[in-house]
């Protein structure tokens, strides 16, 4: 997609390998999935600097979709250029997309995921001790001065309390960000040194200049690109099968709800959920609660259910082709139009993005988004794990404040009781992240076989 001569950090292979053991990991929503790259990115392998790692995240905070994989795009274009970027933000979803067709088969021919259900039962508990951690080590790491510790509890409070739209969150923290480096800047110069850790530097320190040349030219060439691979399959299905087919109308309707998930997948799939249910009817709003259930469970980000909503809506109006052939066609196509945006993004903005980095002003305000940032991890920690460990919650309004709190009789033991054993792999016995989701897996699997309840 672009023209750079690239110089690979670390070895494609090597790079390939691990981007395919953290897609792996990409449980637990944007939460679990910065989690996971942090921890092998910057912390285990050191291929990247804390500040380095949080500018790139910062950026993708700011753009529409799911920022994980922008993030992953992101950081795979710095180790390995355009290729990089390709299988990092690849990979990040593959595995996901392939479980989630297999899991939308298995609904239509049998209408019933249990044994799958209970699998991934035990996979939430292991990714919320995995969360946990995150929260914790991406605060102790750039929350260095108590100023941006407020605007991580600010923040926290904003989402959760008051239910403050996400882009108003970002911004507010981003002007702190800005007003800290005019009225105070030594609150900046705290966090300036790299990881901080004592272990070696990384391979791209926070100070390294990168060595793209952002210009017009090579801009408007990734954007012509770009925009013909998301448009082109568009037009060629709409021209195939009629511009009123299923197919043309969720290719439409998913590429324009690509371009407005601004804040996670949280904010957008109440929108998708309505227009799907009861504009197009392609699926039942029990069938919605389902899809979601099964994209919170499966690896990679949760916009991932707009795959079975499309699944379910083409394998039943499937117009001139066989109904399997309908659904798997609608699904690839939504995903394809969802996903191709992200990398556009990345790919167009990065260049000038790492330009910014040695912009003062610019890279104070994004150090107060960095920090409303851990409240927003926080904030998604807290509703995965109050839908995880309670089967159902309640609103609690008093003034502004509007809180979702669990409802207690409604706690599942097996949830907790393997959250707890996470909890106890992770904190105190300190194992990797795939050997904690295995083991809690198996655990969740094995309730189920013996006869417990979710």
């Amino acid at each position: 997609m672009s023209t750079e001569t690239h110089h690979d950090v670390i070895a494609f292979r090597q790079a390939v390998r691990v981007w395919f053991l953290i897609s792996l990991q990409t449980f637990g929503g944007p939460a679990g999935q910065i989690a996971v790259m942090q921890r092998t990115l910057v912390e285990d392998r050191r291929w990247i600097g804390q500040q380095r790692f949080n500018h790139a995240l910062n950026y993708c905070m700011l753009l529409p979709g799911p920022e994980a994989q922008q993030l992953a795009i992101y950081v795979g274009w710095l180790l390995n250029g355009t290729r990089g970027g390709l299988v990092a933000g690849i990979l990040f979803v593959l595995p996901g997309l392939l479980a989630l067709l297999a899991l939308s088969a298995v609904y239509i021919l049998w209408q019933d995921t249990a044994v799958v259900t209970a699998l991934f039962a035990g996979i939430a508990p292991a990714v919320l001790a995995i969360v946990a951690q995150a929260v914790i080590r991406v605060a102790k790491r750039s929350l260095t001065h108590p100023i941006f510790v407020a605007v991580a509890v600010a923040a926290f409070a904003a989402l959760a309390l008051l239910g403050v739209p996400f882009p108003i969150v970002i911004a507010a923290a981003a002007l702190v960000g800005w007003s800290v480096h005019k009225l105070a800047p030594h609150a900046l110069a705290a966090g300036n040194g790299h990881s901080g850790d004592g272990g070696p530097a990384p391979l791209i320190p926070d100070d390294a200049l990168h060595h793209a040349q952002p210009s017009l030219r090579s801009a408007a060439k990734i954007l012509a690109v770009g925009l013909a691979a998301w448009w082109l399959p568009v037009a060629a299905v709409a021209a195939l099968t009629g511009t009123d087919s299923v197919f043309t109308t969720q290719g439409l309707f998913f590429s324009g709800t690509a371009l407005i998930t601004f804040g996670g997948a949280y904010a957008v799939l109440a929108f998708v959920a309505q227009r799907a249910v009861e504009t197009y009817a392609w699926l039942s709003p029990g069938e919605m609660v389902r899809g979601l259930a099964l994209a919170e469970t499966t690896p990679g980000p949760l916009i991932m259910v707009v795959q079975f909503v499309a699944f379910l809506g083409a394998y039943r109006d499937p117009g001139i082709l066989p109904p399997w052939a309908a659904a798997l066609l609608g699904a690839l196509l939504t995903t394809w139009v969802t996903f191709v945006p992200c990398f556009l993004f990345i790919f167009l903005g990065a260049p000038y993005v790492e330009r910014l980095r040695h912009n003062a002003a610019i890279s104070a305000a994004l150090t107060g988004i960095t920090a409303a940032v851990v409240g927003v991890i926080a904030n998604l920690a807290v509703y995965f794990a109050e839908h995880t460990l309670f089967a159902a919650t309640r609103t609690w309004s008093w003034g502004p404040f509007i809180i979702q709190l669990p409802d207690l009789p409604t706690i599942s033991p097996i949830a907790s009781a393997i959250t707890l054993a996470a909890l106890v792999m992770t904190f105190a016995l300190k194992w990797p992240v795939l050997r904690v989701l295995g083991v809690c897996a198996l655990l969740g699997l094995g309730t189920v076989l013996l006869g417990g309840r979710h």
